[in-house]
């Protein structure tokens, strides 16, 4: 491509004032941006992000059509919910406009294992217009591309075994609330836990109605079996609330999480495979007391075994270098909501985001 790389930023939270900056250090340029909070509406991304003025402003989400079909971009950032269903308005306007769209939403990395319904609609409209929709982030590389590379040099495969821990407080109020933080236990039982203390068919009528409320490895398991050629012969789901003995102030939620209520979960996703590989991943997402930090660790048991650990990842950082990064792939990428497991391997960026544009 001959010219800057055109983005839309949907969501200017947190996430967005690294994405977007990365996105103009990278040779590309931010030409809107859209959000729902009226603090933040009118305002220039330059100072969002830090920087001088960019003569961009934020745009009313009720505006999105309009501003969207005026600056044509190139992409669509979508950095604001973490379930499918929260982000599908904002994809299916993309896919209705021909806009590719690129997202952190943690379901979209693999929502074809908890929301078949509502991705295979967003893929056959994103088809029919000749657009490319993607979830990735942080998951793509540290719980996928890490992992499926260790694989490719193991002789045989009897289980992959993975965990990972971040603080919900760096993703906004949507992740922490969707982790239950804040919930005393009962709350977290009724609200997070009890979705998943049912039978096999019930959860499967849960995934096909669209209402499933799946933990990130749900999503990343899929992909893991996508990618390494597995069948899954069966998927289940534990969510564990997390708590400290002390009270834990959160800016996020802006109120304190009491000592022994829930400052987050743990979730659980262990997967039976036709192939006799068993996949066991955890998350940990919670508001962080002064003595915890992200932690990524992940074993291939067999032969041989081996086991890969990541100390305190930038997690926020990772994830929005991933976003910028995976943005030449996604315009070069087939139509249709594809996940990363197709694009091929991220790849870093060293020239112009526009270079790589074929």
């Amino acid at each position: 491509m001959d010219r800057k790389v055109k983005v839309v930023q949907f969501g200017t939270g947190k996430m967005a004032k690294y994405t977007m900056r990365y996105v103009f250090e990278k040779g590309a340029e931010v030409v809107g941006a859209i959000d729902v909070n009226p603090t933040i509406i009118g305002k220039d991304i330059g100072e969002i992000i830090g920087s001088e003025e960019k003569k961009v402003y934020v745009t009313a989400l009720e505006n999105a059509e309009e501003i969207l079909k005026k600056v044509k971009p190139d992409i669509c950032v979508v950095e604001t919910m973490s379930l499918l269903r929260d982000v599908e308005e904002a994809l299916m306007l993309c896919a209705k406009l021909g806009i590719n769209a690129i997202t952190t939403c943690e379901e979209a990395f693999y929502s074809w294992n908890s929301n078949p319904k509502a991705t295979q609609k967003i893929d056959e409209l994103a088809k029919q217009t000749g657009c490319t929709i993607v979830g990735t982030g942080y998951q793509d590389i540290y719980w996928g591309q890490l992992i499926t590379s260790i694989a490719g040099s193991t002789q045989k495969i009897t289980k992959i075994k993975g965990s990972s821990s971040y603080n919900v407080e760096e993703y906004g109020i949507a992740l922490a609330k969707a982790h239950g933080a804040g919930l005393t236990l009962e709350e977290f039982e009724k609200q997070i836990a009890s979705v998943d203390k049912i039978s096999d068919e019930e959860r499967q009528k849960t995934i096909e109605s669209g209402e499933y409320l799946p933990s990130y490895m749900w999503n990343t398991n899929g992909w893991l079996c996508k990618k390494l050629g597995l069948t899954v012969k069966s998927q289940t789901q534990v969510t564990v609330p997390q708590t400290h003995d002390k009270d834990i102030y959160s800016e996020t939620l802006g109120a304190t999480v009491k000592a022994g209520d829930a400052t987050g979960m743990s979730a659980v996703v262990t997967t039976e495979t036709e192939e006799g590989i068993t996949i066991e991943s955890e998350c940990i997402g919670k508001v962080y007391s002064p003595e915890d930090y992200d932690k990524n660790e992940w074993t291939v048991y067999g032969e041989p075994d081996t086991t890969i650990t990541v100390a305190r990842p930038a997690t926020v950082e990772l994830t929005c270098g991933t976003i910028v990064n995976r943005i030449p792939d996604v315009i070069n990428s087939k139509p249709g909501f594809v996940p990363t497991s197709d694009l091929g391997e991220l790849m870093y960026k060293i020239k112009n985001l526009n270079e790589y544009v074929k």
